[in-house]
């Protein structure tokens, strides 16, 4: 592994995610710790399930750092595996369950997961491979052979803390990233970078009754880094199986709920319920949004009409440069990511890495204290990410551009990295070109995000067909979309005589791509 030396925070951290956890559990055992559906867990409840999860996982000879998946929509049992198999000292697998099946067969044996944890929803999902690899396999809603029954192995197991030690440098939890083609890279937290991130928690009162909702999947580092803060703060994480606007502003009114984290596409549905006025959100306090830029109209509305304030990160999963805009404090700056987070030190470079001058647009290139790992098992992946300067400090490379205004808020540009942001989830626009290329009725193929009231962005599919061909563009896409994941599948396929490319061969995507981002 290649070694990254994140900057330490003015405060550094000096117990882990799971020292944390576990003395909020003590402190406030009869204080609601969460809340999902009709099921409503005390701390004192929900602590002693952590502990028969971690416990049921060490029975089986799990040892410290191997890694334990989980493939489910939000629920109080995934809250529950994934706090437990970090107190048994293993590393939180959460799988995507908008990935196809090929894609999950690869994250799978790339991280070599000793336990997969699988709700009935997606059992088809896993079903091609499963019987393939050799880990053990626990069903939480459901019975079939060769799986054990998530509440019954818990009713055996003890609810007495195993006390695992863990260092700061342990593995705390790998995320992979979506893909079809290739393995997906898998992107290592340690517990360092977790317990960094806990500085958030009194700052952003996460320790004063606050009551989170979160719509989001426990797989995306977007849910976490709310979900996990809420418990360190021994508040109370309310989770929603599957969004629904309405049903979100239900919540908020019934539950007087505080603190929320979303992504862009879920405010505009939100702000968009017709009656969303007559909803009383007088409770919430904190509102964050993440994952992809939130257009400034919308920051705009909430601002005038959804009570408390609104917080804007920029940053990635791998961590590194991250933002922050506080809107209702700068309303002005609405077209802006905001300033660099404490103790993060972020630089524009050119192509040649190069800094660029202040209103100049370069890649976006961070360092602070919550910086991954590295891509696990590939330090030549790694080694790409990474850009150092004169001095040899490492900073992580983000892919996109941006620029400085002159009170040193960032603007985001053009991406550099051929990235589609649909719904908060990225989609590689080359993962679905490699599926419409080996088609053969399709001799060139060029994916691009175009805008999408509902989700933001969605791919499009450009394709030039072979001379011959029968198949409408729509068949194209229908048998294209059948090998994709359930995120990346293309909203429409167009057939073009030619696509445009520069000198030396590459697709111009920018030329593609102006016509649908044209403003009149």
């Amino acid at each position: 592994m290649i070694p990254i030396h994140a900057p330490a925070p003015d405060e550094p951290p000096v117990e882990t995610v799971v020292d944390m956890i576990r003395a909020r559990a003590k402190l406030r055992p009869n204080h609601e710790a969460l809340v999902c559906g009709d099921t409503r867990l005390s701390w004192a409840m929900f602590d002693d399930r952590v502990n028969r999860v971690a416990n049921a996982l060490l029975r089986d000879g799990l040892n410290k750092g191997d890694r334990v998946a989980v493939l489910s929509p939000n629920s109080a049992a995934y809250a529950e595996i994934l706090i437990g198999a970090l107190r048994a000292g293993a590393c939180m697998t959460p799988l995507s369950s908008m990935a196809s099946s090929e894609a999950l067969h690869k994250m799978l044996q790339d991280c070599g997961a000793k336990v997969l944890f699988l709700a009935k929803q997606y059992a088809d999902l896993v079903a091609p491979f499963l019987a393939d690899l050799p880990l053990r396999k626990i069903a939480l809603d459901f019975s079939a052979d060769g799986f054990e029954d998530y509440e019954t192995i818990l009713a055996a197991a003890s609810t007495s803390d195993p006390l695992i030690p863990i260092d700061m440098k342990d593995p705390c939890n790998l995320i992979y990233s979506s893909g079809t083609t290739g393995t997906p890279k898998g992107i290592l937290h340690d517990h360092w970078m977790r317990a960094a991130q806990m500085d958030r928690v009194h700052a952003n009162g996460y320790d004063d009754d606050a009551r989170t909702l979160l719509s989001t999947p426990l797989y995306s580092n977007t849910t976490l880094v709310s979900f996990l803060p809420t418990l360190v703060g021994g508040s109370t994480v309310h989770l929603m199986a599957k969004f629904d606007a309405r049903r979100y502003l239900e919540i908020v009114e019934s539950e007087r709920i505080t603190h929320t984290m979303l992504v862009p596409v879920q405010y505009k549905r939100i702000m968009d319920v017709p009656d969303f006025d007559d909803f009383g959100l007088g409770s919430m306090r904190l509102k964050f949004s993440t994952s992809a830029p939130l257009r400034a109209d919308v920051k705009a509305d909430v601002l005038a009409r959804f009570p408390g304030k609104l917080v804007e990160y920029y940053g990635l999963t791998e961590g590194g440069g991250v933002t922050v805009l506080i809107a209702d404090e700068h309303p002005d700056k609405l077209h802006t990511v905001g300033v660099p987070a404490p103790a993060t030190e972020i630089k524009l470079i050119d192509s040649d890495g190069n800094e660029v001058a202040q209103g100049e647009v370069g890649e976006i290139c961070g360092r602070s204290p919550t910086m991954m790992a590295g891509y696990f098992g590939r330090d030549d992946l790694t080694d790409d990410y990474i850009w150092r300067d004169d001095a040899g400090v490492v900073f992580f490379r983000s892919g996109d551009m941006g620029s400085w205004d002159k009170d040193g808020f960032l603007i985001l540009s053009d991406r550099k990295k051929d990235m589609i942001i649909s719904g908060g989830l990225n989609i590689y626009a080359d993962d679905l070109e490699l599926v419409l290329l080996a088609d053969a009725d399709v001799v060139d193929a060029a994916v691009i995000g175009i805008p999408s009231e509902s989700w933001g962005e969605t791919p499009l599919g450009l394709v030039v067909l072979r001379e011959g061909a029968v198949r409408s563009a729509d068949e194209i896409r229908a048998d294209a979309n059948a090998l994709l994941g359930k995120s990346q599948r293309l909203s429409a396929v167009e057939a073009r005589d030619a696509l445009p490319r520069s000198a030396i061969g590459k697709i111009l995507k920018r030329e593609l791509r102006t016509p649908y981002w044209a403003v009149e």
